[in-house]
C-alpha cells in the first residue's frame, strides 16, 4: 500500500484533561507513530467554521467541500449515492430525526448515537413526516433510520451547522440561518406537531428512551457543486483523485460514502495498492459525552485494532506514507511518519503530542 490515511475524530482529548488522559492512556505504538514523524502541524479550527475539524478535512479530502471559503460540508448528494438514491440535479441536504431538549434559558440536541433509533421507528417517523415536507415543496427520501434526505432547490442562502458541532451547545448559535431559515423554522414546528403524539415516540418514552421531536438539516450539496469543486482542484497541475474511503464506527452518513464498511479497522490495512483513507469514529461518543473513562478505553481499543498493525506495516516497508489526523473541537492534528522516519531511533516514543 502506497499511502494510508487514518482519521480518527476526537482523538485529541479536551486541552483541560490532556495530560491526565495522556499519562493514563498505554499506547506505546501510537507513541511510535506520533513521535517518529517526518512532519507535523497543529490546524486550528477556522473561527467561521459551522463544521467540526474532522468534518471539514474529509470532506475536502473527498472532493465534496465548497462555500466561499470551502467551509461546507456538502455531503447530501454523494451520501445518497451510497444508499442507491439519485440526487439528480436538485440541492440537497441531510436530514437527522433528532431530539431536542429545553434546558433552563435554552435549547440543546442530544448526541444522536445515543438515541438508538429502530428501523421500524426511523421509518414510521419518515412516513409521518414526509407530506409535511411535500406540502412545503420538498421531496424527502430515505436512506436509513437516522438519516434522511431534503430537496431544498431554493435554500441555497442558508447557513447549516453540521449536528456533532451542534451537539451539546447552546441552539441558539447553531440553528439554520439566512433568508430561508424562516421557511425552515416554519416546517419544523408542523413536523414537531405531527410527531408529538405519534406511537413510536410514547412507545420510546415508555421505555425510557428520549423521543424524536425534531430534525436536523446540512451538509447541503448538489452534483453542481460537487462539479465545481472538482473544476477547481483540478485547475493545478495533477487532476483530483480521492482515495478509497472505508470507514468504520461512524455515522450513517459517513458510512454512506466510503467504499467498505470493515468489521474491524485492521481488515482493510495492508490488502491494496494506492491511497486508502480509513476514518475510525469509536471515540467520538464518549468524547462528546465527556466520558473520559470510555475515551480511554476505546482509545485502548485502537492501539490494539488499529495502531499497532499499522505500525508493523510501516516498519516492514509494506506502508509507505502514513498519515494521522487527530482532532477535537477545535482542531486537528496532522502528522506523518515513514519507514525512514520509524528508525530514527534517537527520538523518544511519547504521547506529548496530543496534549
Amino acid at each position: 500500500m502506497a499511502q494510508l490515511t487514518l482519521v480518527l475524530p476526537f482523538a485529541l482529548p479536551a486541552p483541560e484533561f490532556a495530560p491526565e488522559l495522556v499519562r493514563a492512556l498505554q499506547a506505546p505504538a501510537l507513541a511510535a507513530l506520533l513521535s517518529k514523524s517526518s512532519s507535523s502541524r497543529r490546524v486550528p479550527l477556522p473561527g467561521t467554521a459551522r463544521a467540526l475539524p474532522h468534518e471539514l478535512w474529509i470532506a475536502d479530502a473527498l472532493g465534496l467541500s465548497h462555500g466561499s471559503d470551502g467551509l461546507v460540508p456538502g455531503v447530501a448528494a454523494a451520501a445518497m449515492r451510497g444508499y442507491g438514491l439519485d440526487p439528480d440535479d436538485g440541492r440537497w441536504f441531510v436530514v437527522n430525526p433528532t431530539h431536542i431538549q429545553i434546558a433552563r434559558t435554552h435549547l440543546l440536541m442530544g448526541d444522536m448515537r445515543q438515541l438508538d433509533l429502530r428501523e421500524d421507528e426511523g421509518r414510521a417517523l419518515f412516513d409521518s413526516a414526509r407530506p409535511c415536507f411535500e406540502e412545503a415543496g420538498h421531496a424527502l427520501e430515505y436512506g436509513a433510520a437516522d438519516t434522511w434526505f431534503m430537496r431544498a432547490d431554493a435554500w441555497d442562502e442558508i447557513s447549516t451547522s453540521t449536528p456533532d458541532a451542534a451537539v451539546g451547545m447552546n441552539l441558539t448559535d447553531w440553528m439554520p440561518s439566512g433568508p430561508p431559515a424562516r421557511a425552515f423554522r416554519k416546517l419544523q414546528n408542523e413536523v414537531q406537531v405531527t410527531w408529538y403524539t405519534h406511537p413510536v415516540n410514547a412507545e420510546r418514552e415508555a421505555r425510557g428512551q428520549s423521543a424524536i421531536n425534531s430534525f436536523w438539516p446540512w451538509g447541503e450539496a448538489s452534483m453542481a457543486t460537487e462539479h465545481a469543486h472538482k473544476l477547481v482542484a483540478n485547475a493545478g497541475l495533477r487532476s483530483f483523485h480521492p482515495p478509497r474511503l472505508a470507514a468504520w464506527s461512524v455515522p450513517g452518513w459517513l458510512g454512506a460514502l466510503a467504499h467498505e464498511r470493515p468489521a474491524r479497522p485492521a481488515d482493510v490495512l495492508g490488502k491494496q495498492d494506492g491511497a486508502l483513507l480509513l476514518v475510525c469514529g469509536n471515540v467520538a461518543a464518549p468524547a462528546i459525552a465527556a466520558d473520559w473513562g470510555g475515551w480511554l478505553e476505546q482509545m485502548q481499543l485502537l492501539e490494539t485494532e488499529l495502531f499497532a498493525p499499522a505500525l508493523d506495516l510501516v516498519r516492514t516497508g509494506t506502508v509507505k506514507d502514513l498519515r494521522l489526523v487527530l482532532s477535537h473541537r477545535d482542531g486537528h492534528l496532522d502528522t506523518t511518519t515513514t519507514p525512514m522516519a520509524q528508525r530514527k531511533f534517537w527520538r523518544r516514543p511519547t504521547l506529548e503530542a496530543l496534549t
